[in-house]
């Protein structure tokens, strides 16, 4: 089976939690047949990964998340995962859409500018947080989209332009809060202009496919940061691509810290599950090597699940040239103990890895495993063939809803000549 069919099946279990507080305009929940799911959506996937603001759990729950996405993605909108919106962009996993609406800390009285309309998702979760939301898409046919789809379910406290985020809003300015959905590599000067003294910002900064989300406070005409977690988002294009100044080697592809000898500083802020070089850690920790743990190096990352179907992963994103690399060696060293599949007869550990063309369609997933039972260190490893259009790849390790534990290391991918 396709990775990503089985990443998909992982969120088909329904609770349900109480009715939602939040009324979506133009719809009520008992003609809605997607509430169940976000319902199951809440308790599953969101809560229980770290948001306990219950205005925005709210918020998510009642967010037609279904009308954001394309048609063809209808059926996975509510899994807790980023889909394609077309023009090279997604919509980002409703996790992140709460993360950053929690970090944001948002008040009815706030006037906040979002950059990266994308769908528009973003804004709808916002709307009924705050007294008004300006948000801006660069890419035209997406911003078109999302006004339409935002006027249809008569979200009227939200503004919507078609323009460059880099250069921001100065007509509406200044800004209680800006939330931005897009990566740049530092901060646009702009952004800080047009945020009030006192005021916050959630940007994801770094290179292309090493970022970390952070939340910046305006003090003194300057900014604050404190980090919140590493993620991974699409580059902020326009000026601020233009300007970037490191650019990944899409020749030469690594896995960042696959031996996890590299460990999170102390003093990072909130952050919790990180492993660095990584994202979207659940239920991961890094753990120092024993006298038992002979032939590893000084640490590696551990994955421990006791409710099957709940999430326990790693993720990373790497660039990959399929023009000039044609086969690559995907490696690493799995140990497991009392390892039980979850829901699905496939929802087990592996090491998968899943490339992309440039408009970021599925090319296939390719996986070492997967992995059960009690089994001692042991090496892993196979061939892959890349396509040619192949320009990126996601690297993803845990249990994928598996329960017991799973330890990693020694993770590798090395393009094959």
């Amino acid at each position: 089976m396709n990775l990503s069919v089985l990443y998909f099946r992982l969120f088909s279990t329904a609770l349900l939690l109480m009715p939602s507080l939040i009324f979506i305009p133009g719809e009520s929940r008992a003609d809605d047949p997607y509430a169940q799911l976000r319902d199951q959506l809440v308790q599953e996937r969101i809560a229980t990964a770290g948001v306990t603001d219950s205005r925005v759990l709210e918020a998510i729950r009642s967010t037609p998340r279904h009308e954001f996405v394309p048609a063809s993605e209808r059926r996975r909108a509510y899994y807790d995962m980023a889909l394609p919106i077309g023009h090279s962009q997604t919509i980002s996993s409703p996790f992140i859409v709460a993360m950053m609406t929690e970090a944001l800390q948002p008040e009815t009285t706030d006037k906040v500018l979002e950059i990266g309309t994308g769908s528009g998702y973003q804004a709808a979760v916002l709307s009924p947080l705050v007294e008004h939301v300006y948000t801006i898409e660069i890419v035209p046919e997406l911003g078109e989209r999302a006004a339409d789809v935002l006027a249809k379910l008569d979200y009227e406290n939200v503004s919507t332009r078609v323009g460059d985020g880099f250069l921001g809003w100065p007509n509406a300015a200044p800004f209680d809060k800006i939330i931005v959905t897009c990566s740049p590599e530092s901060v646009p000067q702009p952004l800080i202009d047009q945020l009030r003294e006192g005021g916050m910002m959630i940007i994801p900064v770094g290179e292309r496919y090493q970022q970390t989300m952070y939340r910046m406070i305006k003090k003194d005409g300057k900014l604050e940061r404190q980090p919140l977690r590493p993620t991974l988002f699409v580059p902020m294009t326009g000026e601020a691509e233009d300007s970037r100044q490191l650019q990944p080697d899409p020749k030469n592809p690594q896995v960042i810290n696959g031996d996890f000898e590299q460990m999170a500083e102390e003093g990072d802020g909130e952050m919790v599950d990180v492993v660095p070089g990584w994202y979207y850690g659940r239920q991961v920790r890094q753990v120092t090597a024993t006298s038992n743990d002979r032939g590893q190096g000084k640490h590696f990352a551990r994955f421990e699940n006791i409710t099957p179907g709940r999430n326990s992963h790693l993720l990373q994103g790497i660039a990959i040239d399929g023009r000039e690399i044609s086969m690559i060696r995907l490696s690493g060293q799995v140990r497991t103990v009392n390892v039980e599949k979850g829901p699905t007869p496939d929802a087990l550990p592996m090491v998968a890895i899943s490339l992309y063309n440039e408009t970021r369609q599925d090319l296939g997933t390719f996986w070492l495993g997967p992995f059960r039972g009690t089994r001692d260190w042991r090496p892993s490893s196979r061939l892959i063939r890349i396509p040619p259009t192949t320009h990126e790849a996601i690297l993803r390790i845990g249990l994928f809803g598996a329960t017991g534990q799973a330890d990693f290391d020694d993770v590798k991918i090395e393009p094959v000549k």
